[in-house]
């Protein structure tokens, strides 16, 4: 069966990790009790509080490993909602390290690769952080390379992080379809010349419109109907 666009132009697929194959709110869901009814509100404030930290530092052009910015953007978190416990801190510092894959993750890898696919991580988390999340979700063994923006020094959406998908690859950035949650990561690869594909998963509305995806899904298995 013939592969769909854009993947039957394609050598590689390179997925962002946090957000698109892992769910960056699973570490606050599994200490919803815990953490008490403001559990929804501190989970987005600690991950908007994570890219805005990954921006304002790329555009000061100084980088600091993002597990450093996950703790700080966590402590924010916990200062701007009070009625949380601080005692939860370390629980949930943990749980980060090993959140949990969305669940069509591994099959659609899986399916990649049985297509001759090449199947990449490219992801500002920092190699630890990174190492450990792959290995608790059980992606190792459906990825070919799992790539941190550390070597590059800066964040996505830097021309320089996008950089190391295709040098790692040995692939040209024109024969990467690149798939991301977030909105500002595709406009990104957008601009850098990957065939970006918008993982959508809770219908937000669209912006950037000079720097479209060429497909949006809502799950990943969407990328292979």
């Amino acid at each position: 069966m013939p592969l769909p666009a854009p993947l039957d132009r394609a050598e590689a697929v390179v997925f962002d990790a946090y957000g698109t194959l892992l769910d960056v709110h699973s570490a606050v869901q599994r200490h919803a009790a815990a953490v008490g009814p403001e559990a929804q509100a501190l989970s987005e404030t600690w991950r908007q509080k994570q890219l805005e930290y990954s921006w304002v530092l790329s555009l000061c052009g100084l980088y600091a490993p993002f597990w450093t910015l996950t703790e700080r953007a966590l402590d924010y978190a916990l200062a701007k909602h009070p009625g949380v416990d601080r005692g939860a801190r370390g629980d949930l510092l943990e749980a980060y390290k090993s959140l949990d894959a969305y669940p069509e993750v591994p099959g659609t890898l899986e399916a990649l690769r049985r297509a001759g696919l090449r199947t990449a991580i490219l992801s500002n988390g920092d190699p630890t952080m990174l190492d450990a999340a792959v290995r608790a979700a059980g992606l190792g063994d459906h990825l070919d390379a799992v790539l941190s923006v550390d070597p590059a020094g800066t964040f996505k959406t830097a021309p320089a992080a996008y950089d190391l998908a295709p040098e790692a690859l040995g692939v040209a950035r024109e024969g990467i379809v690149f798939l991301s949650s977030n909105r500002w990561d595709i406009a990104g690869a957008a601009a850098y010349g990957f065939a970006p594909v918008w993982v959508n998963r809770t219908g937000q509305p669209d912006e950037y419109p000079d720097l479209a995806p060429v497909r949006v899904i809502q799950s990943l298995d969407g990328l292979l109907a």
